[in-house]
């Protein structure tokens, strides 16, 4: 199944000159799910992993039914102030301002293995500060999977030395 044909493409959303990625329309497809998660399983076959871990919101989609897959756990990193426990912080520079995200401190422990899933990779800024957040813990980045990839926002090189599996790549 070509994934591709499952999202919905609307120019100028949300203003002119954005050509917006509308994943709603293969999510409420249950094949093109199905198909999504078990491609990002086959991505991921060969990689030995503890967790899964997924950004919120849109990474908790993926991530959560790969976590199943693979038979492995899986942690929410989240905006600060929504984990009730104590959390560590990671802050990250955006192109006006900064943002943070937060994960549970005992989320993780040292050594393991983690594989990070989100909807999208564009300039690669939320991934980095995951993949930081998570090595701040003592944990080894072993995969980051995308449904979707903009080519041309260059993301990937933001995220070098990664692992990169994006199963459907606009340029």
């Amino acid at each position: 199944m070509d994934l591709k044909e499952k999202i919905r493409v609307i120019e100028n959303f949300p203003c002119k000159g954005i050509s917006f990625k509308d994943i709603t329309t293969l999510l409420k497809d249950g094949e093109a799910l199905r198909e999504c998660i078990n491609q990002l399983a086959e991505r991921f076959k060969d990689v030995e992993a503890d967790l899964i871990v997924g950004p919120e919101s849109r990474g908790f989609i993926f991530a959560t039914p790969l976590a199943y897959l693979l038979r492995t756990g899986f942690v929410p990193v989240r905006k600060p102030g929504k984990l009730p426990a104590e959390t560590v912080k990671y802050n990250y520079e955006l192109e006006y301002g900064t943002d943070s995200l937060e994960i549970h401190k005992d989320a993780i422990k040292k050594g393991q293995k983690v594989i990070i899933v989100d909807d999208l990779l564009a300039t690669g800024g939320t991934m980095f500060a995951t993949c930081k957040l998570v090595e701040k813990l003592g944990a080894e980045v072993v995969g980051l999977g995308f449904l979707i990839e903009l080519g041309d926002l260059k993301g990937r090189e933001k995220l070098k030395g990664y692992r990169v599996e994006s199963l459907v790549i606009y340029e």
